[in-house]
């Protein structure tokens, strides 16, 4: 709010360059009406001697700076160190070097022109975040989306689901330096990907949400297809997770790292697979259940009490499992119909809200008669979570640091946006 609306708080005691780094001249708010997003903006000139300040206070105290650059395909991010020894006492993350601003490019935009990129600020929940912008245009609409194409939307971000997570174990088994495990995590989430495109015509599923429903129908044999499909990468999963579970010099660098008690989960807000590893089985598919959700569909959503790494991997293996679960459901009875109807925009503004494979994420949104959009914001897990990082990654060794960072499994881009 600071940042990019320019509010001012009184007797801040942190108050700094969050979003806005340090080339953004004060004053200089993105957010504001008054802020034209067309023309570019004076940069201010950078203080050469500028040094971040340290906290710790401490004879042989040293900060250490782990990117903003890394190698391989990670995002941007910095990540200063603190710490007397080994262990790491203090993390003090950055982020918004991919800060792209679009919450201020929708504004006067039609809805099809925000849907394109919100579908692009998180590629891997590409899926998540177009249902929940579209679920918030419904709403103002007041228009339900028909019975077909809310129970392919459940098929579709449950395939998401899927190919994040195996994904996700990828990265974990990477951070470990587990190769075998690694190529083979690797191998699944590239026969995921190919199932996800054979039958929707995109990899990362995207161009198939549209306020209204979907843009193109799957047939009953071609949803059977992929449920055959998905059960087959389960299988193999499956046989992943018990070689994992065997594997000693694999469970000694996640069991009892990176823990998050369930009372600082809880009071950081954490959202998804983190904090259902901490004990709290918050899932809004349950407790705030939206589109084919909220109906017939059985499932659990799995949970841990350890909160260390282990417990996060433990609940990536049984969501993943969960989702096929849900894919072979709709797949066995899917509503006949459409799976588009026509909107008649009005002016008002909704919320729309989905469990993304990170977590909770929210996309609330103001439209004007004609279907433009007047404001934009949206709430993402990675943004969430990446505030409860520290509370993991403090107070252990910095061999450890990037495996908690696996076992989160969080994006820099869907954080910046």
């Amino acid at each position: 709010m600071e940042d990019l609306f320019g509010l001012v708080f009184e007797g801040h005691p942190r108050l700094g360059d969050f979003v806005l780094h340090e080339e953004w001249p004060e004053g200089v708010n993105p957010m504001r009406k008054s802020f034209d997003a067309s023309k570019p903006y004076s940069h201010k000139e950078l203080d050469p001697k500028w040094q971040p300040e340290p906290i710790l206070e401490a004879r042989g105290a040293f900060m250490m700076p782990i990117g903003p650059v890394f190698s391989d395909h990670a995002e941007s991010a910095h990540f200063l160190l603190e710490t007397v020894g080994e262990d790491v006492l203090r993390i003090i993350p950055r982020f918004f070097y991919k800060y792209r601003g679009i919450e201020k490019i929708a504004e006067g935009k039609q809805i099809d022109e925000v849907l394109l990129v919100a579908e692009r600020f998180s590629g891997t929940s590409a899926f998540a975040h177009s249902l929940a912008l579209c679920q918030a245009v419904e709403a103002i609409c007041g228009t339900q989306a028909p019975s077909r194409a809310r129970a392919l939307r459940v098929l579709l971000a449950e395939l998401e689901r899927f190919r994040h997570h195996v994904a996700a174990i990828a990265g974990i088994c990477s951070s470990t330096a587990l190769a075998v495990a690694t190529s083979s995590a690797s191998i699944l989430e590239e026969e995921a990907l190919r199932l996800t495109s054979q039958f929707t015509g995109h990899r990362y599923l995207f161009g198939l949400n549209t306020a209204g429903g979907l843009l193109a129908d799957l047939t009953d044999e071609e949803c059977g297809e992929v449920n055959q499909g998905v059960w087959r990468l389960l299988d193999k999963l499956r046989n992943l997770q018990d070689m994992l579970r065997f594997t000693s010099s694999f469970l000694d660098r996640l069991e009892e790292v990176g823990t998050v008690s369930k009372e600082k989960a809880f009071s950081y807000g954490l959202v998804g697979p983190v904090a259902r590893a901490s004990g709290i089985s918050r899932d809004l598919r349950i407790v705030q259940p939206y589109g084919y959700y909220d109906g017939p569909l059985k499932f659990h959503v799995p949970r841990e009490e350890e909160g260390d790494g282990y417990a996060r991997l433990r609940v990536l293996f049984s969501e993943a499992e969960q989702s096929v679960n849900l894919i072979n459901q709709v797949a066995s009875s899917l509503p006949l119909g459409p799976v588009r109807v026509p909107l008649s925009f009005s002016a008002g503004s909704a919320l729309g809200w989905v469990e993304a494979p990170r977590g909770a994420a929210f996309h609330w949104i103001i439209l004007d008669g004609e279907g433009r959009v007047l404001r934009y914001r949206v709430m993402t897990p990675s943004f969430v979570n990446w505030h409860g990082f520290h509370l993991a990654a403090e107070d252990f060794a910095f061999q450890d640091f990037p495996i908690i960072m696996a076992t989160f499994g969080l994006s820099n881009a869907e954080c910046d946006r």
